[in-house]
This record gives C-alpha cells, sequence and structure tokens, in this order.
C-alpha cells in the first residue's frame, strides 16, 4: 500500500490547497518542469471542489450579471475539458421550461443565442425549443404544458477531476502529501522558509522558491500565518447546499428550474436511482470545518422540486446532503447570486521582488485549467517550461469513445458482472484494467465489502489515488455511500487499518 512520500526539503513552488485549483496549477507547473510539492490539510477534494453542482458549464445565468468574459472562456474549456477526460466527463440536455420564468422568452432565447455562439462549440448540441405538451422532456412536470428550451453542457465527477489532476502532478515528479497542514512561512534570503505538520504530527521546514495559497475557503487563514503578506483583495464566503432525492422524471435530461426570486436551481440525474436538487446561495459569516445544510436550504430545494415536478418530494425522502463554501472573490455585490464567480489572482511579490506568493480567489471546476496557466503565467518562475495542458489528456482518458471502451472491456471480462465494468470504466477509464487485473470471476477481486467495492479497489485507491478512509473511497473517490449496504464503510476502515 501506497505510503506518503518523504516531504522534499526544497522546491520551486509549494501549493497549499488540495481542491481543484490546487491539484490544477500543481499538474500545469510539474509539467513545465518545476519541482512542486501540494499541501492538503485534508483528503484532496474534501470540502467546495467535491460539493458542486457537477457541471463543466459556461454558466448561463451569468450572464445575466454581465460576466461576458467569463461566461465564454468556461464555454471554450468545456469541450477541452470533455476531451480530456472522456470517463468522468460527458455531454448533458438541460431543459429550461417558460411555464414558471419571470424571464421573458426573448430574453432567455437571446442568453442561449450568445451561449451557442461566443465559445466555439463544436461536438456539442444546439439550443433547440420544444413544446412540452408532446415533447418526451414534459414527462414528469406539474405542468406540462408551454414550450421548453434545450440547451448543452457537461458533468463532471467532480472530486474524481481532482484527482486526476493530482495523479498527473505526481507522475511527472510532484510530491503531494494530504493530511499535511501549513503552519506559517516567512520570506529568508530571496526564499521561503514553509513550515509543515504531518499526519505523524511532525513538524518539518520546506524551502520554497515561491507559494500559491488555492486554500479555497481558507484562503485569509494561510494569508494571515504568512509573514509579511498584503494581500489586495478578500475573500466572500457563499454556501451553496444539494439534496439527494429519489428519481424525479425520466429520461437522462436535466432541467434548470427558475424561481420567482430570479434564481436558478438545478434538477439532474444522479447515480441512476437519484435526482440531484441544487443549489442555493446563503452568504456564510462563519467558516465552520464541515459545512451542512440548513433548514431554510431543504425547504428552497424541496419548494423548487415541488413546484416543477409532479411527484411530491419531502424531507423524508432525502437520501444525502452536501454542502460547500464557495471562496468568490468580494466584489462587494448586495445579492449573493450576483457575487462573481470569476477567479482572481493576487500577486504579492514583497519588497524584493522574489519570493513571490499568490493568493487565488474564485474561480469554477470549468475554468481551472486555464486558471492554473494564467497563475504560471502570472508569477514567471524562473526554469519554467511553456503552458502545455490544452488537450493533454488525463490518466485513465486515453480513449476515443466510452461506449467503445466498455464494449472491449466487456470482451477482455466476460464473467464480471457489466454494471460493475461500466462503473469502473466511468470512474477510471483504462485505468480500470489495473484494478481487474487477470481476474476472471469477482473472487479473483478479493473481498467484497458490499456494493460491488472489492478489495483491489480500495487496494488501487490507496496506492494510486491518496485514500485514508472508508469516506475518501466511498463519497470522494466515488459515490459508493449511496449504494453500499449499512456496514460498509466500518468493513472498509477495519481493513485499512489492519493493512497500515
Amino acid at each position: 500500500m501506497q505510503q506518503n512520500p518523504q516531504t522534499p526539503a526544497k522546491v520551486d513552488l509549494l501549493v497549499i490547497g488540495g481542491g481543484i485549483n490546487g491539484a490544477g496549477i500543481a499538474r500545469d507547473a510539474a509539467g513545465r518542469g518545476l519541482s512542486v510539492l501540494l499541501v492538503e490539510k485534508d483528503d484532496l477534494a474534501s470540502h467546495t471542489s467535491s460539493a458542486s453542482t457537477k457541471l463543466i458549464h459556461g454558466g448561463l445565468r451569468y450572464l445575466e450579471y454581465g460576466e461576458i468574459r467569463l461566461v465564454r472562456e468556461s464555454l471554450q474549456e468545456r469541450e477541452r475539458i470533455w476531451g480530456m477526460a472522456p470517463h468522468i466527463v460527458w455531454p448533458l440536455r438541460f431543459v429550461l421550461p417558460q411555464t414558471q420564468s419571470p424571464r421573458p422568452g426573448w430574453m432567455v432565447r437571446a442568453g442561449l443565442f450568445l451561449y451557442d455562439h461566443i465559445g466555439g462549440r463544436k461536438r456539442l448540441a444546439p439550443t433547440e425549443t420544444v413544446n412540452l405538451a408532446r415533447a418526451p422532456q414534459g414527462e414528469g412536470l406539474a405542468e406540462r404544458k408551454g414550450r421548453a428550451f434545450i440547451y448543452s453542457d457537461c458533468w463532471v465527477e467532480d472530486a474524481r477531476l481532482v484527482v486526476l489532476n493530482a495523479m498527473d502532478a505526481a507522475a511527472r515528479g510532484a510530491t503531494v502529501l494530504t493530511r499535511t497542514k501549513f503552519l506559517s512561512a516567512r520570506r529568508e534570503g530571496g526564499v521561503w522558509q514553509v513550515e509543515l505538520e504531518g499526519p505523524d504530527n511532525f513538524r518539518r521546514t520546506v524551502e520554497a522558491g515561491a507559494i500559491v495559497n488555492t486554500a479555497g475557503p481558507w484562503v485569509s487563514e494561510v494569508i494571515g500565518h504568512v509573514a509579511g503578506a498584503r494581500p489586495k483583495g478578500q475573500v466572500r464566503l457563499i454556501k451553496g447546499s444539494h439534496i439527494i432525492v429519489p428519481r424525479l422524471y425520466p429520461g437522462d435530461h436535466a432541467f434548470m428550474l427558475q424561481n420567482p426570486d430570479r434564481r436558478i436551481v438545478f434538477a439532474i440525474p444522479y447515480e441512476q436511482e437519484f435526482t440531484l436538487v441544487g443549489t442555493t446561495d446563503v452568504p456564510c459569516a462563519d467558516l465552520p470545518e464541515k459545512a451542512e445544510i440548513s433548514d431554510s436550504e431543504i425547504d428552497y430545494l424541496l419548494d423548487t422540486a415541488n413546484r416543477y415536478f409532479a411527484k411530491t418530494t419531502t424531507r423524508a425522502d432525502i437520501a444525502w446532503t452536501y454542502s460547500g463554501i464557495r471562496p468568490l472573490f468580494d466584489d462587494q455585490a448586495k445579492n449573493a447570486s450576483a457575487v462573481t464567480r470569476d477567479y482572481v489572482l493576487d500577486l504579492d511579490r514583497g519588497a524584493g521582488e522574489e519570493a513571490p506568493l499568490l493568493n487565488v480567489f474564485g474561480g469554477k471546476i470549468t475554468t481551472f485549467r486555464r486558471l492554473a496557466e494564467h497563475a504560471l503565467d502570472e508569477m514567471d518562475l524562473p526554469g519554467a517550461g511553456k503552458a502545455w495542458t490544452a488537450g493533454a489528456t488525463f490518466p485513465g482518458g486515453d480513449f476515443a469513445s466510452f461506449e467503445d471502451y466498455l464494449i472491449g472491456l466487456a470482451r477482455r471480462y466476460p464473467h464480471l458482472p457489466h454494471n460493475l465494468l461500466r462503473r469502473l470504466a466511468r470512474a477510471y477509464g483504462t485505468r480500470a484494467e489495473a484494478i481487474l487485473g487477470h481476474a476472471s470471476t469477482m473472487d479473483d477481486l478479493g473481498e467484497n465489502f458490499g456494493g460491488g467495492v472489492t478489495r483491489a479497489e480500495v487496494d488501487y485507491l490507496v496506492a494510486h489515488e491518496w485514500a485514508r478512509t472508508a469516506d475518501d473511497i466511498l463519497w470522494r473517490r466515488s459515490k459508493m455511500g449511496l449504494h453500499v449496504p449499512e456496514g460498509t464503510g466500518a468493513r472498509i476502515d477495519d481493513w485499512l487499518a489492519k493493512a497500515g
């Protein structure tokens, strides 16, 4: 089983925070030839980056706030990321009913025209208009009347995208340390002296030429422990929550639901058996270690679902909830929904123009790759090569067609359950074969901890993906926590403890 690699004594770049932006920057920097250390106080994607709405999208509603640059860049990235990780990213059609819309149809259609044309869309289907009374997309709605617009975006397994970035960074020479806390940093002799604390509670000092602070909601806390830091911006914390309920409607399309307060909520097919409903936008004054949904947020999301769908949903139907704190740049917007989702890079070079500190505010999963490029270009570190990540395939994504790959996988493993092969192919792509090995039966994969999560998969996640607990495996590396029987988590934790 994998152990955390030894902490290097000196690196070109220290990245603080193992969310999508930190992992993306570490990957880009390692590929440019820099020595990189990424530290994360918990698990990879353990906070905001695993609590998204799981979309690679332009952000249609951001057009309403004039965020043209952000939407255009996001749309340009949308198909690119799909091509780089076709196992964990795929197209999704969104139905936008107009029967309860607070916006006139012409305004929505004009926005969708821009959405179709400003981002260089090539493979995704364009917008169409349907009559909900006749179209299959009207099934399951409480009011099956009027027209709806249908447009394209993409779905992503968000936490897995973080892990794939970290895996690629490590493959290119970066050191990735989870359960490792950043304690403090000070400039000394033109470099950073950084104090860290590992999972063994042993403190160690690392010398770094530059620091990138991608601590997400904790970005300001990190700044507070950097001697002489002079930030130019402030973070604004906004909580977003989601509920997971039994399927609300048939079909593999999603809905964008417009509320009377002009906010939008998505309803998205989730894990075959469920519908994901979210998100909220709630100002967050305090920063909890673990964000949790409030009663008012639950009511808001249930009210939205029950306003649109024929199937009544109650609190008793909720299978799971999750929440995350978005570390947005404080642009002084009064409405939480109107706060910019664009990223802001705050570069602090100190008095001697040496040992740069880059604080990252805001951003969204869709723009992580461009953010990483901009961050490294902004710092202009000695010895760094040119940008390289555009189109560079992520681990496991080296195939042209998912369905064709799955057919080939089924031929190689004819005696294994097809639903297991599909799940592994979706999660790991071609890396699924590292789990399956020479297996010809389920017994060959070792103990089944529950729901098809086998010892072979657990061992792979520990050895290659920094998994250390059952939660890492069941709720971040996968969402199998929704499917496994009670006691599965305890059995996995027992195995992990025994295996060391």
